[in-house]
C-alpha cells in the first residue's frame, strides 16, 4: 500500500466513524494505535480525548495540530465509506486535517534521526464547541514550543492551492441570547397583553442597523440572529421570545462596541414597550491572528512544495487555533479540498487528493522551522 492509498483508507476510516466533540473516543484509540504501529509513542497526557505525540530529539520544539472531532449533521453524501453514526458528519474535514497530520508524523518518524529538534504533533478534541485548544494546554501540551502550525481545508480553493495571511485570518465569536418578557394575550385581544413576537421582530431589524450603519463599512462584522422561539399555538400571544444568534468581528474595540450598542437598544427597547430585556453573552475564540514572519515562512515553504500560493481573504469563521497563538506564535494556514459544497453542509466531499501533498508539506514545514530556530539561537549564540 502507497503511502497516499495508507492516508486516505486512515481517513475514510475516521470519515465512517466521526464522533462529536468530547466524545471523541473510538476515534483517539484509532489515531493512537496507528501511530504506535509508526513506532511513534503518545505522550503521557492526562486527556479524556485526544492525543499528543513527539517525534525527533533536542532543544527546540514545533508544533502541528490537527482536530479531530465531528459535526451532528446527518450525512448525505451517498459515498460508499458515509458515516456509520447516525446524525453525526465530518462535514468540516476534520477527518481530513487529521489525516494530514498523521502523515506528516509518519514523515518525519522516517526522518527522525536528522531533524534538529522535536516536533509535536496535536490530535485536538472538540474543535468544534471551541473548548479542545484550552484542554490540551492545561494538559501540557504546548510546553517548551516555540513555533505552531495548523491548516483548515478549503473548499472554495482547487486542490494544489495554499493561502494564508499575516495578522488578523479568523474572527472573534460571540454568542448571544436575547429573551423577550411580554404579556401574554388571547391573539384576538392583543391590546390586553404586551406582544413579545412583534417586540422581538422589530428589535431584530434594529439589531441589523449596527453592522450596516453604525460600523465602518471597512471593519467586518456580522451580527446574525439565527434562532427565535416564542409560543406553542396559534391563537395565544406568548408570554415570552427568546432570539439566539452570533457576533463576528476582527477588531476588539468594534467587538466591544457592537456589543454595548446590543444592550442599548435592547434597554431601549424595552423601556418604549414597557416589556422585560434580557441580553446575556457568551465568548467563544478570540480572533486568529498569524505571526507575520511565520506567515510569510509557512508561504514560502509551500512554494517550494509546489503549491499555488496566494493571500487569504479575512474569515469570519471562528477557530480555537487562536488559543495557540496568543500563547506561541505560529501560523494557520488553508490548504483547497475543491468540495461542489461548502463546510457544514451535508453533502460536503473534500478531494482526497489533497492529503498526501499536504502531509508532505507540513512535514516539511515543521522541519525547516527547526532548522530556522536553530540557526536564530546560534546567530544569537
Amino acid at each position: 500500500m502507497s503511502f497516499e492509498q495508507q492516508l486516505i483508507r486512515w481517513r475514510r476510516e475516521l470519515h465512517q466513524n466521526p464522533e462529536l466533540s468530547l466524545q471523541e473516543v473510538a476515534t483517539t484509540a484509532r489515531i493512537r494505535d496507528w501511530l504506535q504501529s509508526a513506532g511513534i509513542a503518545p505522550l503521557p497526557l492526562e486527556l479524556k480525548t485526544g492525543a499528543v505525540a513527539e517525534v525527533g530529539q533536542g532543544e527546540r520544539v514545533v508544533a502541528l495540530r490537527a482536530d479531530i472531532d465531528a459535526l451532528p449533521i446527518e450525512e448525505a453524501t451517498g459515498l460508499e465509506y458515509r458515516s456509520q453514526n447516525p446524525g453525526v458528519m465530518h462535514a468540516c474535514g476534520h477527518d481530513i486535517h487529521t489525516s494530514v497530520i498523521l502523515g506528516a508524523a509518519l514523515l518525519l518518524k522516517a526522518r527522525e534521526t536528522s531533524l534538529p529538534g522535536r516536533v509535536r504533533i496535536l490530535f485536538q478534541p472538540a474543535e468544534e464547541n471551541f473548548g479542545g485548544a484550552k484542554t490540551l494546554i492545561r494538559a501540557g501540551a504546548l510546553e517548551g514550543v516555540s513555533a505552531i502550525f495548523g491548516m483548515h481545508n478549503e473548499p472554495g480553493l482547487p486542490v494544489g492551492e495554499f493561502a494564508t495571511r499575516g495578522g488578523a485570518f479568523y474572527a472573534n465569536v460571540d454568542r448571544f441570547i436575547i429573551r423577550v418578557q411580554g404579556k401574554g394575550a388571547h391573539a384576538a385581544r392583543p391590546h390586553e397583553g404586551q406582544d413579545a413576537i412583534l417586540l422581538a421582530s422589530q428589535l431584530i431589524g434594529a439589531l441589523q442597523g449596527i453592522a450596516s450603519r453604525e460600523v465602518n463599512t471597512l471593519d467586518s462584522v456580522v451580527l446574525s440572529v439565527t434562532r427565535i422561539q416564542g409560543g406553542n399555538t396559534w391563537n395565544v400571544l406568548p408570554e415570552s421570545v427568546e432570539l439566539e444568534g452570533t457576533l463576528r468581528t476582527h477588531r476588539t474595540d468594534v467587538q466591544q462596541r457592537v456589543k454595548t450598542r446590543v444592550s442599548e437598544i435592547a434597554a431601549g427597547f424595552a423601556r418604549a414597550f414597557n416589556a422585560g430585556i434580557e441580553v446575556v453573552w457568551y465568548a467563544g475564540p478570540t480572533a486568529l491572528v498569524n505571526d507575520p514572519a511565520w506567515a510569510d515562512f509557512a508561504t514560502q515553504v509551500a512554494d517550494e512544495e509546489g503549491y499555488k500560493t496566494s493571500t487569504a481573504a479575512l474569515h469570519l469563521g471562528g477557530e480555537d487555533f487562536a488559543v495557540y497563538l496568543q500563547q506561541t506564535p505560529g501560523a494557520f494556514v488553508s490548504i483547497g479540498s475543491a468540495s461542489e459544497f461548502g463546510l457544514h453542509h451535508p453533502a460536503f466531499n473534500p478531494d482526497e487528493r489533497l492529503i498526501a501533498p499536504a502531509a508532505r508539506y507540513f512535514a516539511a514545514l515543521a522541519e525547516k522551522a527547526l532548522h530556522t530556530l536553530n540557526g536564530k539561537e546560534n546567530a544569537h549564540g
